[in-house]
């Protein structure tokens, strides 16, 4: 479905990426692992047309789409929901919902994408008429998400979806990320908390200052003595 190909993007004069190579096959759930400023949000950004490459071949269902902008890359498949929620904080709930239609016409497709996200996340649908800045931090990232979904993307993208939850709230949005991928759409994560993100993926690449280092099965990288030092927070016994 997604494959990137010797993928450079520099902010500036800073390299950020430095040849990436990646592959999302259909119906996957791939997490991208690392520090922060590896270049897992970058690799995101250029994917979806949010940054320009300098070099290198993002491929989406045959098609190079590198370099192409994000409006034609959302009506294309793909979908961001990005890291710090990003909701628009005035904005109702159903009204955050309904920019993530934007590409769509056929009323009756996205009232279906409606019903999908409510019955998803049925605390939004309590809450539809609430302004998204009155949300709790994890109703925020819900509306994140089902805003992404309004797209009715091939493939989501999901970035940092844990960020500042606690920890009841993570393995709720994780829970829901396996029934998202079960419904048919693809995911591509970025995630700090590598143990959960490992947990539900089926394949992970470690990305290290703009390189992938690392790339295996989900398992195997829960379980590389390496990985387990850097990521998952397992340190050697003395």
């Amino acid at each position: 479905m997604l494959t990137v190909r010797n993928l450079n993007t520099h902010y500036g004069n800073i390299h950020a990426l430095k040849g990436v190579d990646l592959e999302v096959k259909q119906g996957e759930i791939v997490t991208l692992i690392g520090s922060n400023g590896a270049g897992k949000s970058t690799t995101l950004s250029t994917v979806t047309g949010l940054l320009k490459p300098t070099r290198g071949e993002i491929t989406f269902n045959g098609v190079n789409i590198a370099g192409k902008p994000p409006s034609e890359i959302v009506r294309m498949g793909i979908s961001l929901s990005p890291e710090g929620r990003e909701v628009f904080p005035a904005l109702t709930v159903e009204e955050n919902l309904s920019l993530g239609a934007f590409t769509r016409n056929d009323k009756a497709a996205v009232k279906r994408s409606y019903d999908r996200v409510y019955d998803l996340f049925p605390r939004l649908s309590e809450r539809k008429k609430q302004t998204a800045g009155t949300l709790s931090g994890g109703e925020q990232q819900m509306l994140a998400i089902g805003r992404s979904l309004m797209a009715e993307p091939q493939l989501l993208m999901l970035d940092e979806p844990s960020l500042g939850l606690a920890p009841k709230l993570v393995m709720m949005i994780f829970d829901l990320i396996v029934s998202i991928n079960k419904q048919g759409t693809t995911i591509l994560l970025v995630e700090q908390n590598a143990n959960m993100a490992l947990s539900i993926a089926h394949r992970g690449y470690v990305l290290e200052t703009g390189r992938v280092t690392l790339t295996d099965d989900a398992r195997a990288l829960a379980t590389n003595e390496a990985v387990r030092r850097a990521y998952l927070g397992q340190v050697e016994e003395f």
